[in-house]
C-alpha cells in the first residue's frame, strides 16, 4: 500500500468518526428537546445522509438505540398518565356509589319512621283532642317534606354515578384508541 493510500484510508475513518461524533451529539440534542428521533431528524441534525445512518454499521446500532429508547419512554409516559386518569376516574365511582349506598339507606330509615308516625298519628286521632293531631300533622308534613327531599337527593346521586360511570366508558374508549394508535405506529415503524 502505497502512502497515498494509506493517507486516504486514515483520512476517510478519520471523517467516518466524525460524522459518528455528530451522530451521537444530534440524538443527544434530540433527547434534551424531547423530540422524537427519527432517521431523518437525526440526519438533518448531524448534517450528514440518511444513507451513511443506514449503510455505517455504528451509525444505524446507535440510531436503532436511539429510536427504541424513545420509544420505550414515550410508552412508559402513556402509560403513567392513564394510570393517573384511571384512579381518578375510579375513585369518582367509588365515592358516588358510597354516596349513593348512604343516601339509600337514609331514606330506607326515614320511611321506616315515618310509618311509624303515621300509625301513631291514626291512633291519637282516635284517642287525643284536636291541639295534637294539629300538632302531629305538622311533624308528619315536616317528615313528608323530608322524605321529599332526600329522594330528590337520592336521584341526584343517581343522575352523577350514571355520568361517572359513562365518563369512565368514554376515558376506557380513548385509551383503547390512543393504544391502538401506538401500536399501529410501531407497527408502521
Amino acid at each position: 500500500m502505497t502512502a497515498s493510500t494509506a493517507a486516504a484510508i486514515a483520512a476517510r475513518r478519520q471523517q467516518t468518526q466524525d460524522k459518528l461524533a455528530q451522530v451521537e451529539k444530534a440524538i443527544g440534542q434530540l433527547r434534551r428537546e424531547r423530540g422524537r428521533p427519527t432517521v431523518k431528524a437525526i440526519a438533518e441534525r448531524a448534517g450528514v445522509s440518511s444513507t451513511f445512518l443506514y449503510e455505517n454499521a455504528d451509525a444505524r446500532t446507535l440510531v436503532k438505540n436511539a429510536v427504541a429508547d424513545s420509544r420505550s419512554r414515550h410508552d412508559r409516559l402513556g402509560k403513567e398518565k392513564y394510570d393517573r386518569v384511571e384512579a381518578t376516574w375510579r375513585e369518582r365511582a367509588l365515592n358516588a356509589e358510597a354516596a349513593l349506598t348512604r343516601t339509600q339507606e337514609e331514606v330506607f330509615a326515614h320511611r321506616q319512621q315515618l310509618g311509624v308516625l303515621m300509625g301513631r298519628i291514626r291512633d291519637f286521632d282516635q284517642m287525643v283532642p284536636g291541639e295534637s293531631v294539629q300538632a302531629l300533622n305538622v311533624e308528619n308534613t315536616t317528615l313528608n317534606r323530608r322524605v321529599q327531599q332526600l329522594t330528590r337527593e337520592h336521584r341526584s346521586l343517581q343522575e352523577r354515578l350514571e355520568g361517572a360511570r359513562s365518563n369512565l366508558r368514554f376515558a376506557e374508549k380513548r385509551i383503547a384508541d390512543l393504544e391502538a394508535q401506538i401500536l399501529e405506529a410501531k407497527a408502521d415503524s
